[in-house]
């Protein structure tokens, strides 16, 4: 099966030896096309995954948010006695508040000032599903003690190396003095550098302008076994139009919604894919145009022959396929080394996935094959009575 693709490949594959300097800038610009689609998608998937971390994270079945919360650097708070009103439904087992908002943390060491995302949580039921927050809830119980995400951007300071070294750090946020008593990994975003987690008492020292019986995210625990879906929906008929009830899923979705839609930033990384999806086209064109011109009496010849313009499209578009294969793993093996690098500067969750790197192959395939397809109009122009 192998020799027969080789042989019905040959010719193409002769066409792009022959001019192997050609060859090596056509193989150079489907890279970089690739790598501009690559570097545009991991940078959007990045976002997203690095948005929604905290909602996943969440230790429960259900949330209550205000309906008008779009994302979590928004604040839209709804009032606390909502939760309690949940835990009268049947099905539910515990409910607990949550808070957030934007503080200034201070690195020890510059002195300098930084906004952070403050999480506040009732010490008493886990909010997190991370061991490390639930195995640190103890230590939250004291005012002014704080767990700190070791995942944050460098310019809040080496907490995790201190903390390790000495066993508690002490720094100020939002103008108060506060220790770091544990770490937990959750990591920066595009819009929050790094994370600290309090007790909902703490959080309320911290921000005096907030309203304890105001919350921002309602978190509730089914009984094992209850129907999910039966109990969001008596929640959703019973409580108050002033909260929404979602799945942690359906948070999340929120908040990548607000990304991808609510600002420019989706329609931007969009845009650079599609840039890099034209370059490529250009460059695949200019190459094959250029090998049909050169061997227009050849392609002439093979048309006198009796070989019909349909073969020779299969001609153009074998050598535009070989061109995406041959473009496409260095731009694979590039776009790897890339993502490394950019999450070394950025801390951001920036991997290659499957889905990925099978979605820019096809995206090369077909922007290949386009420009096949387009190179085929100067062959047609192939006439044989020029040949003789």
């Amino acid at each position: 099966m192998f020799r027969k693709l080789l042989k019905r490949t040959q010719l193409a594959l002769r066409q792009l030896m022959k001019e192997k300097t050609r060859l090596a800038i056509a193989i150079a610009g489907i890279a970089f096309a690739d790598l501009l689609m690559f570097v545009q998608l991991g940078f959007e998937g990045a976002l997203y995954d690095a948005a929604i971390k905290p909602h996943r994270s969440l230790q429960a079945d259900l949330v209550l948010i205000n309906p008008q919360l779009q994302t979590l650097f928004a604040v839209k708070s709804f009032p606390r006695e909502r939760l309690q009103q949940a835990l009268s439904y049947e099905g539910v087992e515990s409910v607990s508040p949550l808070y957030f908002a934007t503080g200034q943390w201070r690195n020890p060491e510059t002195r300098l000032s930084r906004a952070i995302l403050v999480w506040g949580v009732d010490p008493a039921r886990p909010a997190f599903k991370s061991s490390e927050v639930t195995q640190n809830l103890d230590s939250l119980k004291q005012l002014d003690q704080v767990l700190f995400d070791r995942a944050s951007r460098p310019e809040y300071g080496a907490i995790g190396e201190w903390f390790k070294r000495d066993g508690s750090v002490e720094t100020d946020l939002n103008g108060k003095v506060v220790k770091v008593k544990g770490l937990f990994t959750n990591g920066a975003s595009f819009a929050a550098d790094g994370n600290v987690i309090a007790s909902d008492s703490t959080f309320l020292q911290l921000f005096r302008d907030r309203k304890p019986e105001l919350i921002e995210v309602g978190l509730i625990t089914l009984k094992p076994g209850t129907d999910l879906e039966k109990v969001r929906s008596e929640l959703i008929a019973g409580l108050p139009n002033d909260v929404k009830v979602l799945t942690t899923e359906g948070f999340a979705q929120i908040e990548k919604e607000y990304w991808a839609n609510g600002t420019g930033i989706g329609f931007i990384f969009g845009l650079g894919v599609g840039v890099g999806f034209i370059v490529g086209i250009v460059i695949v064109y200019q190459i094959l145009y250029a090998d049909v011109s050169d061997h227009l009496p050849e392609y002439a010849t093979l048309k006198a022959m009796g070989y019909t313009d349909r073969y020779l499209l299969g001609v153009l578009i074998q050598e535009a396929l070989l061109l995406a294969i041959l473009g496409y793993i260095p731009g694979l093996i590039l776009s790897l080394g890339l993502y490394q690098l950019a999450y070394a500067a950025t801390l951001l969750p920036i991997v290659m996935t499957l889905e990925r790197s099978i979605s820019v192959f096809i995206l090369t395939i077909v922007m290949c094959s386009a420009s096949g397809a387009v190179a085929m109009r100067k062959l047609r122009s192939a006439d044989p009575a020029d040949v003789f």
